[in-house]
This record gives C-alpha cells, structure tokens and sequence, in this order.
C-alpha cells in the first residue's frame, strides 16, 4: 500500500482569544514516555528499589494524577488521541498502521492550534504515525521536527531532522534530550511562547537501558504485584484470556475450570529491564528542568510528564497492554506550573488522553474547537470543584500484526466498577468491583445479583457510544482517505 499523504488546511483550526500578541502565556514541554507502568514511580513505593528522584521533584512541585487513563492502550491510537483530544472511532487511527495518519485534514492536531496562534513549535522524539520519508515524514504544525520512523532503535538510530534522513550515534534517550536542550538554549525564540514535545522512545519492549544502567537494581528481586493479581488461574474469566496467556499450552488444561498459578517472577529479567530503561528517562528530565531554569522559563511553562498507555508487569501473567485491565489502561501522570498548580497536591478524578489537547488550547489562550471530544482539567488543576465525569468509555480492536492480543472491545469504567464487552459471541464479558477486587481477579458477571448492576452499565455504556460518535468499523477511515 503506498504511503498516504494528506492535504492540511486549516478552516476548522481553533482561534485564538486574546491575540498573537499575548506573549505572557504559558509555554509547555509535553514529556511522553512509551510504556511506564503507572505506578512505576519511585513515590509509588510499589519498586522500593526504583530510582526516579525527577519524577518524584515533578511530583513534589505539581500535582500526580491517580486516575488518569488513555482511551485505547496501544501506541499509536493513544498519540492521535492526545494530539486531536478524539478517540481512536473519530481520528482514524486504531492500531500501528504504517500507512495510516489521523485525520489531520478536519482534526487539526493542537500543534497547528498553537503554531497559527503565535507559539513556536518543536516535536522531538517519537510519533509512530505514517511512515513516510523525507519532508512527508513531519507532521503538521511543527517549526522544528526531529524523529524516526515506528520504533526506531535504542542505539545508534535513523533518524529524521527536520526532513534530512541520518544515522546518530549514541543512545536514543540521550541524543532525544540532547536535542531537546539544545533546541531549548539554541533554537528558541525568545520571543514567543513555545511547546515541545519530548516523546521517548523508551521503555518500549526490547527494554534496553543505557549500557550505564545495564547492572541497575541487580541486587533487588521483583516484588509481586499488588493484589496478588499475578495468582491468576482465570476461573471465572473469558476463554479467549485463557489462550492468551498460556498460548499452545491451554489446550491441555481446557477440561478443567481453572488453570495452575504460573511461578514468580513472570518474565522477571523483562520487567527489570523495562525500570532500568527508566532511569535514563528520569535523567533525562533532570537535564531538562535545569535548562528551562538556567533560561529563566522554568516557571513559566506548564510540564507534563506522562505515558501513552501502561504497562502489564506480571499481573495476570501478563506482559503488554491493549486490554481493558487497570494496569493497561492508567498511566501516569504529573504537572507542574506553580503559578496554576499547587504544590504536592493530587487529583483522583477520571482523566483521559483525550483531556490533554483541550486544556491546553485553555491555558494557551486557544479557543477548544467543537471537535475535540475530551475536556479542560483546568479548573481541576486550579483545585475548584467541577461537574466532572463520572464514566467513561475504553476501546479496543483487534490488531492485525497480534490478532491473539485480544477481541474487539469496548468497556465502560467508573469509580467502583467496570463492564468488559468483549465483541465474541461464543465467550464471556467481564464485570469486576474496583473498590473491592482492586486487582480485577473476580469476574461477577454470571452471578445473577448482579445483573442489574450490568444492565445499568450497558445502559450507560450506550450512551457513551452515542455521545462519543462511536462508529465499530475499525478502516471505516482508512477507505475514506483512500478514496481522497
């Protein structure tokens, strides 16, 4: 299939309130990492060996977000969501298609909102969008681009400046901050706001830490994880789960209910790997705080520190993420603006990918374009009470290149409980109580006093599906833009 290239124009692009010349408005460093587990912060305290004394400042200086979610768990659905504030169903992008951009011709991404308003922009890093070469390979509303096709490597990478095609030299983490630092002190116009995007290959899978960090952590040993959600012999769960996590091995233990408890550490080298990488993303931001306060911008930028989905650590046997288990879909996240942002302070509402473009439009002075789905946590971060929401909607399709990762899926979460409606007509759903089986290790959906709890949520459920403009036909997108 050739590469797609989409024409951009800008007649849908948000306005901005107060003028191009409003140059006292916040800058922004959007810092993305690929994979971190949610609760793989040193502050967590679940990995009491786990160095991040970055995160943990950013933290201490802003506010930590203990429900943050993305609306489906896989790379390059995520990045959309979070560029356009739309789900998956609207931006058109529901897997890691290599072929495949959002629709940026009628959802402009808030980096053309911020760049036609007056900000300088720079994205660094990864984008795991289109695959295209050269020019074609920058996305729309960038001054400065720097990235790589997909993956790319954790050493010595191809990369992609600003449309001239190179191999660097060194480790990813640290050329993407180099570049960033130096983009920072070199590149900027003082004279303007800025964003920047600093968007982390690491920790995706091979986990390859720095060769500085190849013997990190290597006197600790894993610690299970909370809830003892790795003692999974899904009794109770869904058939397809079943083959997912034991792959050719299932089938030999299909006449009984339950299956044996793997041993612990799963995959435990894996994960250990996956915390050493962190350590230079932590690094990392320390590089980057000490030169926004060398220029004097420290506190003058609103920082965000987040992940694109997270991460199974062993829970449930599994490694990955895509599904609708806690520990796939919350992420981190933390902020930091001390002129909006008290110090310290945490925020347990329900917060979504798609929250992000909006609110930053709001602090930018940018009018939030009727397209965006997600909403403004501006008033949250500015601790005033607000109607927020109370559920929402997680989605998930069957990926082509990892058909076994799971079905298509929609689920519907909120404070205490979460209805799986896996699209199988031959299996079950899942509904789990989140204040009372944290872990997700009881499927209640065939016990019978629950099937009102049920019927209410799929009720629900629907009205999400209808509010969101939920449309089930995965390359419903990719036909119309091919038909452009």
């Amino acid at each position: 299939m050739p590469a797609l290239i989409l024409v951009i124009f800008c007649s849908s692009c948000a306005q901005v309130k107060n003028g191009n010349d409003n140059d006292d408005r916040p800058n922004f460093l959007f810092i993305l990492v690929d994979d971190q587990p949610f609760d793989a912060l040193g502050i967590n305290g679940r990995y009491s060996f786990l160095q991040t004394p970055n995160m943990d400042r950013l933290a201490g200086e802003g506010v930590l977000f203990n429900n943050f979610f993305c609306t489906q768990s896989i790379c390059s659905p995520s990045r959309g969501s979070f560029l356009t504030g739309t789900y998956p169903h609207v931006h058109g992008v529901n897997q890691n298609n290599a072929h495949v951009d959002p629709n940026w011709k009628e959802l402009p991404p808030i980096s053309v909102h911020l760049q036609k308003s007056g900000y300088q922009t720079a994205h660094i890093g990864k984008i795991h969008m289109a695959h295209l070469k050269g020019k074609d390979h920058i996305r729309p509303g960038f001054d400065y681009w720097y990235s790589f096709i997909g993956q790319g490597a954790y050493f010595d990478p191809m990369v992609n400046d600003n449309g001239e095609e190179y191999r660097e030299t060194g480790y990813m983490t640290d050329i993407l901050t180099d570049k960033a630092v130096n983009w920072l002190e070199k590149n900027r116009d003082s004279n303007k706001p800025f964003y920047l995007n600093l968007w982390h290959k690491s920790v995706h899978e091979d986990h390859s830490p720095a060769p500085r960090h190849e013997q990190l952590y290597s006197s600790y040993s894993l610690p299970t994880p909370p809830f003892d959600s790795h003692l999974e012999t899904f009794s109770g769960k869904p058939e397809w789960q079943r083959i997912k996590a034991y792959d050719s091995e299932w089938k030999s233990y299909m006449p009984v209910p339950s299956l044996p408890v793997k041993d612990w550490p799963i995959k435990g080298d894996k994960f250990m790997r996956l915390l050493r990488c962190l350590k230079s993303v932590d690094e990392s931001l320390g590089r980057v705080l000490a030169k926004l306060e060398e220029i004097g911008e420290l506190d003058n930028t609103i920082i965000i520190f987040s992940s694109d989905n997270g991460y199974f650590m062993g829970e449930h046997t599994y490694w990955d993420k895509r599904i609708a288990y806690e520990n796939s879909i919350r992420m981190p996240l933390i902020m930091r603006h001390p002129k909006t942002i008290a110090p310290n302070s945490k925020i347990n509402d329900m917060c979504l990918n798609i929250d992000m473009a909006p609110t930053i439009l709001d602090y930018a002075g940018v009018e939030i374009p009727a397209y965006m789905q997600g909403e403004s946590m501006r008033e949250l971060l500015a601790g005033k009470s607000t109607d927020w929401r109370s559920s929402f909607m997680f989605e998930y399709y069957v990926d082509d290149e990892y058909p076994y990762a799971g079905p298509n899926m929609l689920a519907i979460r909120t404070d205490q409980y979460k209805l799986v409606d896996n699209d199988l007509e031959n299996d079950i759903d899942e509904l789990y109580d989140l204040v009372n089986d944290p872990g997700e290790m009881n499927n209640l959906i065939e016990i019978a006093e629950y099937d009102s709890l049920e019927a209410s949520l799929r009720m629900q459920l629907e009205q999400l599906k209808e509010q969101y403009k939920y449309n089930p036909d995965r390359d419903w997108w990719l036909r119309q833009a091919l038909k452009e």
